[in-house]
């Protein structure tokens, strides 16, 4: 989509639709808009009168404008940028599903939005353009003469700065990527298929990509990532991609991302219902992907890891067992209490391998517990951080990005006396409260206490089931702009 500056006003318009975004506030100015009669009569008896999230379009049958879209935001003292980019997201997506072509968007009236933000108003609308139009369908058959499901293709901004704006469109893209992948099926994304999209992102923008087989899996000691994988017909695969910047690096850093391509919980299988969207169990690897393919469009100068622990967890004659006894690569024993905690063992090993890299920072995403979910619902991920500084740059940058973050203990000694087990180093899973923080402590056994490191559990926030701001129903890509706008600050 092309994001244009525009210099003349709304009268002046010709491009088809107008799209304006009002607070309570703002109705009394509406006698300036194209069509004003018609608009002021819609607004003296109550159908529009900036209410959040209530919208209204306005067919005008004379002039450049003949829609004319009036969306709210609510009363101006709630209205921030996180509001502005979901709202303008929701309005761009409902102007481009009623076939418009091209929409004019005036923001000055809202700057101060964006000045507590931290982002312009130009890399916001950068960042909504970028995602409101994606859709999963490219398994749906497309009949003979049917509309496409969106039409626009250009937005016209007053003022814009158009570096800003395509800058936040490259955040955009690396997240609509991460849902594209996370989207796919498992009969689609094996973890070989996974590694093959890895090795077509390396080729396009340039990373370095080693893939390790179940072969070399075992030579490297990756006993957890093994175990996990070796109930499925689909093996296991190590994934290791690497964005190197063309001067000296400013700082090093390692995203790991889980890659269960599909969840079934092995012996210990999941119910029915709860096997649905487990296709979105590799959302973190897919992630970590699309920061990848960000850090190298931007061009950071900072060397990024991105390793990916892909794996199928399926029952089966050779599946892992309850009771069974793992080795992870930095040799901890890990005693098995059920199959379906099975990302923190993928992990595990990733995790060493990241540690053996000895970055400035790790960080993990992951759909790792539902218990977090529980906690924090649908719309806030869990943060766990030994580095207070490390947690501090995350919740600035999700907050600008509008991917809240909540920030949960990573440290509890109760629940550390329950990782404990009689047969083996730890155990995998623990009782029922808790789980989150257990899932956390795990995974910090793993990685080296001087380096720090944050673990991101988006397993309440990876899948949508309706739209929701930037949201379409389905995958989210959830933290990948969160994580790059902290590399971004790393580069700066």
């Amino acid at each position: 989509m092309d994001i244009r500056t525009y210099d003349g006003s709304m009268n002046e318009w010709r491009g088809g639709a107008a799209l304006l975004l009002l607070r309570e506030e703002d109705c009394a100015a509406l006698s300036a808009l194209p069509g004003a009669e018609a608009v002021r009569t819609l607004v003296e008896r109550g159908d529009f009168k900036g209410k959040k999230g209530s919208s209204l379009r306005v067919p005008l049958f004379e002039g450049g404008v003949k829609n004319l879209y009036l969306i709210g935001l609510g009363k101006a003292e709630g209205c921030g940028a996180a509001l502005v980019r979901d709202t303008l997201a929701w309005g761009l997506r409902m102007a481009g599903r009623q076939r418009n072509e091209s929409v004019l968007v005036p923001l000055t009236h809202l700057e101060p939005a964006f000045q507590e933000g931290g982002l312009s108003s130009s890399a916001i609308v950068g960042e909504a353009a970028g995602l409101c139009g994606y859709v999963f369908d490219k398994y749906k058959e497309k009949k003979e003469g049917e509309y496409e499901p969106f039409a626009l293709k250009e937005v016209f901004v007053p003022g814009l700065v158009p570096e800003e704006a395509r800058r936040g469109q490259t955040f955009a893209r690396a997240q609509t990527a991460a849902r594209a992948l996370a989207n796919e099926p498992g009969c689609v994304i094996t973890p070989e298929a996974l590694a093959e999209c890895a090795g077509a992102l390396a080729k396009e923008l340039g990373l370095s990509c080693e893939v390790w087989d179940e072969k070399r899996l075992k030579q490297e000691r990756m006993g957890a990532l093994l175990a996990v994988g070796s109930g499925s017909a689909n093996p296991p695969r190590l994934i290791h991609l690497t964005y190197t910047p063309k001067g000296k690096p400013k700082k090093k850093a390692v995203l790991v991302g889980k890659g269960i391509t599909f969840d079934s919980g092995g012996l210990d299988i999941k119910p029915s219902n709860f096997m649905t969207t487990m296709k979105g169990d590799k959302s973190g690897a897919c992630a970590v992907m699309g920061v990848l393919r960000g850090a190298a469009e931007l061009d950071l100068s900072v060397e990024v890891h991105g390793l990916l622990a892909a794996a199928e967890n399926m029952p089966s004659g050779s599946s892992y067992r309850p009771d069974d006894i793992v080795r992870a690569r930095n040799g901890k024993t890990i005693e098995i209490d059920n199959t379906d905690a099975e990302g923190r063992l993928v992990l595990a090993d990733a995790l060493c391998l990241a540690s053996e890299l000895e970055p400035d920072a790790i960080i993990d995403m992951a759909t790792l517990t539902g218990a977090c979910a529980v906690a924090l619902g649908k719309w806030r991920a869990g943060l766990f951080a030994r580095s207070d500084a490390l947690a501090d740059a995350l919740l600035a940058a999700s907050r600008r990005r509008s991917e809240p973050l909540w920030r949960m203990p990573a440290e509890d000694e109760h629940i550390e006396e329950t990782l404990k087990s009689p047969f083996a180093d730890m155990v995998n899973s623990g009782p029922r409260y808790g789980g989150a923080i257990f899932a956390a402590l795990f995974l910090s056994r793993f990685v080296k206490k001087d380096i720090p490191w944050a673990h991101l559990d988006i397993a309440g926030v990876d899948f949508m089931d309706k739209e929701w701001g930037v949201y379409s129903k389905g995958a989210t890509g959830f933290g990948v702009r969160t994580c790059l706008d902290y590399l971004a600050g790393l580069s700066a």
